[in-house]
């Protein structure tokens, strides 16, 4: 009788729209209830038996309700699922299969079956990629997976690899695709180069080399410096099927061990690589440089064949160079000496113009896994850059600004690194850090590339780099677009690469328009589309790169746990519960919990804001501070170095 009651529904709608709704992002925690997040001031609470119909990161709305006084949120509607496509390794109950998504935050396995189409036979631990088919939100009775992709086998030791890649949805191998027999005809003149001594400079075991030099002195103290860059596009149509893959790929991926290539290895490694004795095809910038490293305006870009006459080394052409050339290496010859040097006196020439007029990289060092073919971590070395790495690094440079002017007077368009420094907002709260440490600077101009520029050039002179580190985190991400921008940090008017074409999409696009302007053409504007995909591309492949470095460095360090061995580390960021900081010896990134800092967890302050940490109102550390740690625990599930500092280390 009251089923169909129109006073009824009536009274119903009423009282439902006096319920006070929210939307926030759910977060669980390890006792098993949970908080709605509805931003950085306000969250309301979970109790364990609403968790069971939500996961961490799932964002909803709830119906807040009030009982003995608290607030609690009552789950309602799922608007976004924090799981949909995810990894995570296989359990076996009662012969029913469940996943454990290989997620920090989630504690509960999860049933499911195999998809249709996978043929798989699965196993207590293997590996698979899952989606979501069923959510208590949505009307279901209980979570439920759809295994779409088997990746490995639990004992698989490859599987920091297989797995990180599978999770970003990135290939593992090259493209297999048909490889161009011959060069496109694009009708365009090539110089022929073939006895001018070029040189490759790189590291031993590159073989896709994409640069060549060869530098000239041609008097009143100037230097002629012609960059040959390798040429993919004369064999690769554009639209064509390789042309599609390289897009869609976009970078080649470089991960700990080995990197998987944007093209096929025998285009990028052999075909197109600019191999000593062999006839390549390759885009030439020649520029001409002033004693003062300063630039001449009449930069050009050509066709040609070139002939590499030497492949030189990194660590080889250091050390003779460094050692005032009484190294046990030599050049083979005078001719390649003589180019040696004079890219030496070209790139002091051009560092002290970019510490004058742009910016100069911080110096860092890179960690290189040496691994075999089984995966197993034989060592971890650490490579510096060093005076031959700076003559290449400095000779790409040159080049991508001549590109920049260049395609930017021509087009007005083409592929830009973008680094806007200081938007207004993040300006402003920099321009208060600093003010607090007695440097003033008016949020405005900071947000201007001279300004950006002149700071850096004032933090960089500081002995200590607490201040940069503080300020960096409200600078701006690089991006990529079609139109100039400055690249503050490089300190540079705008900068368009075009210098890795085998190794970047970007380049290649940049490339044909070069061509274009070579030939006197007309080009197409870039899609705005392709640069937001190319964004995203990297930033996949960035935590693919770091996501399986956390993984070797867990492996690696087992060894290490609860020893007497000492690391110094540096103090990366401070948080409410703890510390990141970085081992100098080979780059890992490690945790210490705020119980291992101060026992007495009362008198222990961490201030995230000021990147410090206080006990008993005493500063005891901050960011950028030395201390020595030890290693106490690995969590191999979430692929975390937890370490233990040394009191009576502190600097």
């Amino acid at each position: 009788m009251l089923q169909n009651n129109p006073l009824l529904a009536k009274l119903k709608k009423q009282l439902n729209s006096k319920l006070l709704r929210v939307e926030g992002i759910v977060k669980s925690s390890e006792k098993g209830f949970g908080f709605l997040e509805i931003n950085a001031q306000k969250s309301y609470f979970i109790p364990r038996s609403f968790m069971k119909k939500v996961m961490n990161g799932d964002r909803i709305s709830a119906v807040i309700q009030t009982n003995k006084d608290r607030e609690i949120a009552c789950p309602e509607k799922l608007i976004e699922p924090s799981l949909k496509r995810f990894v995570g390794r296989i359990q076996k109950k009662n012969n029913r299969l469940l996943i454990m998504p290989d997620n920090p935050w989630l504690k509960t396995a999860i049933p499911c079956d195999a998809g249709f189409n996978v043929k798989h036979c699965f196993q207590e631990g293997d590996w698979t990629v899952a989606k979501i088919r069923h959510h208590p939100l949505n009307g279901d009775n209980a979570f439920y997976a759809e295994l779409t992709e088997f990746i490995t086998k639990k004992e698989d030791n490859l599987a920091p690899w297989w797995v990180t890649l599978a999770r970003y949805n990135l290939e593992r191998e090259e493209p297999n695709a048909p490889i161009p027999k011959e060069m496109l005809n694009e009708k365009l003149k090539r110089k022929d180069l073939t006895n001018i001594p070029f040189i490759t400079i790189d590291s031993a075991h590159t073989e896709d080399m994409d640069d060549a030099l060869y530098i000239e002195d041609i008097g009143d103290d100037e230097l002629k410096l012609f960059i040959a860059i390798s040429d993919p596009t004369s064999y690769i149509e554009t639209n064509s099927i390789l042309d599609q893959i390289a897009a869609e790929r976009s970078f080649t991926n470089y991960l700990p061990g080995f990197n998987v290539s944007m093209l096929p290895r025998q285009l990028s490694e052999d075909i197109c690589s600019l191999r000593q004795g062999q006839r390549r095809p390759a885009l030439v910038c020649c520029v001409t440089i002033s004693k003062d490293g300063t630039p001449s305006q009449s930069v050009e870009f050509f066709a040609a064949w070139i002939k590499s006459k030497a492949r030189l080394v990194y660590s080889s052409v250091s050390d003779w160079l460094e050692s005032d050339k009484s190294s046990p290496w030599k050049p083979e010859s005078q001719e390649i000496a003589n180019q040696i040097c004079l890219l030496h006196r070209f790139y002091l020439a051009r560092s002290n113009w970019r510490q004058t007029h742009a910016l100069l990289f911080q110096e860092q060092p890179d960690f290189r896994f040496v691994i075999n073919k089984q995966g197993e971590i034989l060592d971890i070395i650490t490579e510096h850059r060093r005076i031959a790495n700076k003559i290449i690094e400095e000779s790409m440079i040159l080049a991508n600004i001549c590109a920049a002017q260049a395609l930017s007077k021509r087009f007005g368009f083409g592929i830009y690194n973008v680094h806007d420094g200081f938007d207004k907002v993040h300006a402003n709260q920099a321009s208060e850090i600093l003010a607090n440490h007695g440097i003033i600077v008016d949020p405005v101009i900071l947000s201007t590339l001279d300004g950006f520029r002149n700071l850096r050039r004032k933090l960089d002179c500081q002995s200590n780099q607490f201040l940069a580190n503080r300020i960096r985190r409200f600078q701006s991400f690089s991006e990529i677009r079609t139109t100039p921008g400055p690249h503050c940090g490089l300190g540079l008017e705008a900068y368009a690469t075009w210098t890795s074409p085998i190794r970047k999409y970007g380049d290649m696009i940049n490339h044909r328009l070069i061509k274009s302007m070579i030939k006197g053409e007309t080009a197409l504007h870039p899609k705005e589309e392709l640069t937001t995909y190319m964004v995203e591309r990297r930033r996949k492949n960035r935590m693919a790169g770091r996501d399986i470095g956390e993984w070797l460095y867990s492996r690696f360090l087992q060894k290490d746990i609860g020893s007497n061995r000492f690391f110094k580390a540096e103090v990366l960021d401070v948080y409410r519960h703890g510390m990141r900081v970085r081992l100098q010896e080979n780059g890992a990134v490690a945790f210490i919990p705020a119980e291992l800092i101060y026992s007495i967890r009362e008198n222990l302050i961490c201030k995230h804001d000021t990147g410090s940490i206080l006990v008993k109102g005493q500063l005891l550390y901050q960011v950028t501070d030395l201390i020595d740690v030890t290693i106490t625990e690995i969590r191999m599930d979430t692929r975390t170095i937890i370490a233990r500092p040394a009191f009576s280390s502190k600097k």
